[in-house]
């Protein structure tokens, strides 16, 4: 078999609709890293009419837990990236967690025993780890040596009569070529030699990552397997097993994986996030799927678009080859967005979906105002902090001053407000006529008439916000929300404030 090569057919982007998969770990929360290539799949899948699954990859008994698969499958969920089989919605391919396909993996080894392409490996981690140093120092790459491959039956029934643990080693055939063509990265050749025998079964009867990945993948009749490019070396040993076993190999795609700030890649460390801390802090759900479609991918159309709508231009084609750097002001910016287009009613419930300081926007806002609220502060907030400092500002706050508002409270004089509440009464409802006729009457427009009311009336002279193409809420909203009593009294504040 030396010289044997396992081309393989690249079937470009067919009119086949594409069967992806998701098929996380279920080892701690779901972060960006792992939703954007969530996001890949669905969108991949729905653009073509196919089928989006998510399987679980829970065969680790000592580190999966059940709280970190409901939560991953309910972080889904709320992103709007619902999978068309898999947990709580079944199809063909079941079970959909790995922890509960074990007869089926035990099948397999058995095929691949009979075939003679697997053999028992006894050596411990301690002889591994001086194998492969050995091999470093000798300045070769470290693979595995396969001296256990060379045992005869009667050593091999020698050892397990005494109880010695085994793993099950794959044998990769020497002089062997591995082609494929990925989807993203073009062309890819492995030479088997570089490769190694790998385990495939742990000594403690558990498939390896190699193994039942593949298998499923195979099974679950994945046409497309998109993951990111530090699986790529992965690829080649799965080839061989599906090779061997007779089944069919899915095409793959290897994508850029997302760096932090520092160009390492993404961590804790350097800026990740989970989607229950960024759902936490009051990211939309349309804010984060809009950022991450574009984290490594092009589209022509810059607006904020719904899941279906990123699905219909998402093209893999248009997947770049280089890192992508997550970039929180970005996030931001497509937050913003989110925010603009949800309707009134939506942003009010959002508003309070955060608890702020122990309370919420509601516990500051009068009943009758959560709507006029709304309107008049959404193109100046881009997380629910943000309305909660203006709930404060226009509703709790009243006599309060930050540093630039006092300083133009006092530079207006009170004379200003002296001015302002001798024409201001309880039928005085059309800010736009009582700001003219205060403006002729103290001779100002402009800057000087409004920042000195803005000033009074809101606590602020510019809102300490991260969004710095505003001003602020319209005076003419803010007048409508505070009301006479409110604006009276903030007039009357302002003028003992230039007096004392």
């Amino acid at each position: 078999m030396a010289g044997k090569r396992f081309p393989l057919p690249f079937a470009g982007m067919s009119s086949k609709a594409l069967h992806t998969r998701f098929a996380p770990s279920p080892t701690g929360l779901l972060h960006v890293g792992n939703v954007r290539t969530a996001l890949f799949n669905r969108l991949l899948a729905s653009a073509g009419g196919g089928r989006f699954l998510l399987r679980l990859e829970d065969t680790d008994a000592v580190r999966g837990e059940g709280r970190y698969a409901d939560a991953l499958q309910e972080d889904l969920r709320w992103l709007g990236l619902d999978w068309d089989e898999g947990p709580g919605a079944p199809g063909a391919h079941g079970p959909y967690a790995q922890s509960e396909r074990g007869e089926i993996y035990a099948d397999y080894f058995e095929r691949l025993v009979s075939a003679g392409a697997v053999y028992p490996c006894f050596c411990t981690e301690h002889e591994l780890k001086i194998e492969r140093k050995t091999q470093l120092a000798a300045g070769r790459a470290p693979r595995y040596s396969g001296r256990c491959r060379r045992l005869s039956s009667e050593e091999v029934e020698a050892r397990f009569a005494a109880g010695t643990p085994a793993t099950l080693r794959f044998h990769v055939v020497d002089g062997c070529e591995i082609a494929f063509e990925d989807r993203v990265r073009g062309s890819q050749r492995f030479l088997s030699d570089d490769i190694g025998d790998f385990v495939i079964r742990r000594s403690d009867g558990t498939p390896a990552f190699f193994f039942s990945n593949a298998i499923d993948d195979s099974l679950m009749d994945v046409s497309l397997v998109v993951r990111g490019e530090d699986h790529l070396t992965n690829t080649p040993r799965q080839i061989l097993l599906l090779e061997a076993l007779n089944l069919s190999v899915p095409d793959y795609a290897h994508i850029a994986l997302v760096t932090g700030n520092d160009s390492a890649p993404l961590s804790k460390r350097n800026g990740s996030q989970t989607v229950r801390e960024l759902r936490e802090q009051g990211y939309l759900p349309l804010a984060i799927v809009n950022y991450l479609a574009r984290l490594g991918h092009s589209y022509d159309e810059n607006g904020l678009m719904i899941v279906e709508e990123l699905a219909a231009h998402f093209d893999i084609a248009r997947l770049h080859r280089s890192p992508a750097r997550y970039d929180s002001a970005q996030l931001r910016h497509w937050q913003q967005e989110a925010v603009a287009s949800t309707d009134d009613a939506e942003l009010w419930q959002w508003m309070n979906s955060v608890e702020i300081s122990g309370g919420k926007v509601r516990d500051l806002v009068p009943d009758d105002l959560e709507i006029p609220f709304a309107q008049a502060i959404r193109e100046n907030i881009v997380m629910p902090q943000d309305a909660y400092l203006w709930a404060g500002n226009l509703f709790a706050r009243s006599g309060i001053f930050d540093h630039e508002a006092r300083e133009a409270i006092v530079e207006a004089g009170a004379g200003f407000y002296e001015q302002a509440l001798s024409l201001f009464d309880a039928d005085t409802t059309d800010f736009s006529a009582y700001a003219k006729k205060l403006g002729a009457a103290l001779g100002l427009k402009g800057r000087a008439l409004f920042m000195p009311l803005r000033a009074a009336l809101s606590g602020e002279s510019a809102p300490q916000l991260e969004n710095p193409w505003h001003d602020g809420p319209s005076m003419a909203a803010i007048w409508g929300l505070l009301g006479y009593k409110r604006i009276t009294r903030r007039l009357e504040l302002a003028r003992e404030l230039c007096r004392s």
